[in-house]
């Protein structure tokens, strides 16, 4: 089930994320340290975006659930994705967070654009 909606969370971001104008280009992006769910052309940017859902709110919401650890692993993930495409020192690019939540029964998004740095 947990991966079920996953999946469907990882879609419905995509879907907000090309209707706002930006481009798809890998999704599930995997390597030996780890996965970034989307990965979106935006403009001038190559976007990393982690997708959190949670069917509550009791503990806390679905953005700060990407804490530093997780940030690190994204950022050597997007540096393997970068290098591999030889894109390193040619491209800019940040980290975006999509967050979906339920509040009453509805369904809340919640984008963050760079929502952490490889300094932070």
């Amino acid at each position: 089930m947990r991966h079920y909606l996953g999946k469907q969370a990882e879609r419905e971001a995509s879907k907000f994320l090309q209707a706002k104008g930006l481009r798809l280009l890998e999704q599930n992006y995997h390597c030996r340290y780890g996965e970034i769910d989307l990965i979106m052309h935006d403009q001038h940017d190559i976007v990393f975006v982690e997708v959190r859902s949670r069917s509550r709110t009791d503990f806390g919401k679905a953005s700060e659930t990407v804490n530093k650890n997780k940030q690190k692993k994204l950022i050597k993930t997007a540096t393997h994705f970068l290098q591999t495409k030889q894109w390193w020192y040619k491209v800019n690019s940040r980290f975006d967070i999509i967050a979906i939540h339920y509040e009453s029964g509805k369904q809340q998004l919640e984008w963050i654009k760079n929502a952490f740095s490889v300094t932070s």
